[in-house]
């Protein structure tokens, strides 16, 4: 994909020698020689002073091989373009699931579009309600599944996958593990565990402090597997949102109901797209996962 001309010169200069450019090059070092007088000529110019053995870059001929390497780098990028474009692409959904959500039926719905559309690739972002909003805003998230705490926007697709309950996981030791349900009250000298990025932690704060109305102190971590470790480890609660039917097999940890004023604390579990990225992977992966509730 590159005249052999200029090819022989760049492998004679980057060698400084034609028996050695003709041993890369693969060819008689006669061929080298002439196939560079060829370029000369057609450029009707000297590219080399020869010394007997050695030779020497003309200014033509130093210009010309700084050129060459360029157009060579150049060549090479297009001839990668061209294959890159001729290659079938596949086809990629990246769906982003609030760190909050605790539902079975995400995982049963991954496996079941995995098995039917196996030439789909399929990533998933955990993240805060304002970081998987963002990336929805900026096109790295094609499909959010999230709580709802903004008014449904007619940009997006919005299905109400299920009603979420706010629960509190507690160590399993804790005198109030003993309880059927915990009262906000109760958990006023506990901190308060919240998943979340720097960048989220001012949101999510404010988001559980007003809305939701927990008073304890928060502490902030960057995972769930984290934020179980600090459940054992110290006075410390985590709120997570379930769906209900959700199953919870770990013994070391509780997880029971949040009671406020008396009555449990529930979320809306939202499926959202914007309506102009609608792609026929996302819808299929949208049915599949409205099948699951």
């Amino acid at each position: 994909m590159f005249p052999k001309e200029m090819e022989y010169f760049q492998a004679v200069v980057q060698t400084g020698s034609f028996y050695d450019a003709a041993d890369i090059c693969h060819v008689s070092q006669s061929a080298i020689s002439q196939q560079i007088k060829k370029l000369e000529a057609e450029l009707g110019v000297e590219l080399l002073e020869r010394h007997n053995r050695t030779f020497s870059l003309t200014p033509a001929g130093n210009y010309f091989y700084g050129q060459s390497l360029k157009l060579r780098r150049q060549m090479d990028k297009t001839v990668e373009k061209t294959r890159e474009i001729a290659r079938p692409r596949q086809e990629a959904l990246r769906i982003g699931c609030f760190s909050g959500i605790q539902i079975d039926e995400l995982s049963l719905a991954i496996a079941k579009f995995g098995q039917i559309y196996p030439d789909v690739s399929l990533s998933i972002t955990i993240g805060s309600h304002e970081e998987l909003y963002l990336g929805m805003e900026e096109g790295s998230i094609d499909l959010a599944i999230n709580d709802q705490r903004r008014a449904f926007s007619d940009t997006y697709k919005n299905i109400i996958l299920a009603q979420s309950q706010i629960q509190i996981e507690i160590a399993a030791s804790h005198p109030l593990a003993q309880k059927e349900q915990i009262d906000l009250n109760d958990l006023e000298n506990m901190n308060c565990i919240l998943v979340a990025s720097p960048k989220s932690q001012e949101n999510e704060k404010q988001y559980y402090r007003q809305v939701v109305q927990i008073r304890s102190p928060f502490v902030f971590v960057s995972s769930l597997p984290e934020a179980r470790l600090l459940i054992l480890g110290a006075q410390a609660y985590l709120p997570v949102d379930v769906v209900e039917g959700s199953a919870w097999f770990d013994t070391t940890v509780s997880r029971l109901p949040l009671i406020r004023d008396g009555s449990p604390v529930y979320k809306n579990c939202c499926l959202f797209w914007k309506k102009e990225k609608a792609i026929p992977s996302l819808e299929a992966f949208a049915r599949i996962l409205l099948e699951q509730f």
